[in-house]
């Protein structure tokens, strides 16, 4: 069965919320968005979808964009931006999708600057409400459409959230953060553990790893039900 790098990672990503979960994605988020949504109707989990937009529940037809008004298509009901926040605070939160340019040993993200922060190579977007909810919601699942030793690092240059960082997801394995550290959990199968190693900034140990369970078939008969249009590709 043929299937692409980014949708091992939504499977991967899905396979990873439980009965139970209200989960939340920012922007320029289609295959967390992909993920929450598969989780539901592949899999059957009784997940609670909120959105940036605002949507609850709702059934949109995924683009690349995750902020538009698609995102409220058969919303249940309207849920603001800073709710998120007094929902995270309190505890209702459970998962929380976030990425950046930057993923260290430590899972700790770096979306704010390349370089000193005073004097920056690359100055970023910033981490907006991520280091808020990191540390306040339940579980935060890391994804990254890059893996290199640009992305993977010993040590980000600028701690932009930290916290309750629990996998890492990329497009050449999955690694679970264990003991306060990310350890390689399972290498996909278009992948191999030399080019993790030689891929990722911090040591990675030779050892035998599982290989990723690929998408089944249901999974995918599902994705090309929730995302026609392959907006999940636009992020690799």
């Amino acid at each position: 069965m043929q299937y692409t790098i980014a949708d091992q990672m939504v499977v991967c990503l899905a396979r990873e919320l439980r009965d139970g979960d209200t989960a939340f994605h920012g922007v320029a988020s289609p295959i967390p968005a992909a993920a929450i949504l598969l989780a539901q109707k592949a899999h059957g989990r009784a997940v609670t979808y909120v959105n940036i937009a605002g949507g609850v529940n709702a059934s949109p037809r995924l683009a690349p964009s995750t902020d538009g008004p698609n995102m409220l298509d058969g919303t249940a009901s309207l849920f603001g931006l800073t709710d998120i926040f007094d929902l995270s605070m309190r505890g209702g939160l459970s998962v929380a999708f976030l990425s950046g340019v930057q993923i260290d040993r430590r899972g700790r993200i770096n979306s704010s600057v390349i370089g000193e922060f005073d004097r920056p190579k690359v100055r970023l977007p910033g981490g907006a409400g991520s280091a808020v909810i990191a540390p306040t919601c339940g579980r935060v699942l890391v994804w990254r459409g890059k893996h290199n030793t640009k992305a993977l690092v010993e040590e980000v240059d600028f701690v932009s959230a930290t916290g309750n960082i629990d996998v890492v997801v990329t497009p050449l394995c999955v690694f679970r953060r264990v003991d306060g550290e990310l350890q390689l959990e399972s290498i996909h199968a278009t992948s191999s553990l030399a080019e993790v190693q030689e891929n990722t900034g911090f040591p990675i140990p030779t050892r035998e790893y599982p290989v990723t369970p690929p998408p089944t078939a249901e999974e995918m008969a599902w994705l090309e039900r929730i995302d026609p249009d392959r907006a999940r590709d636009q992020e690799l």
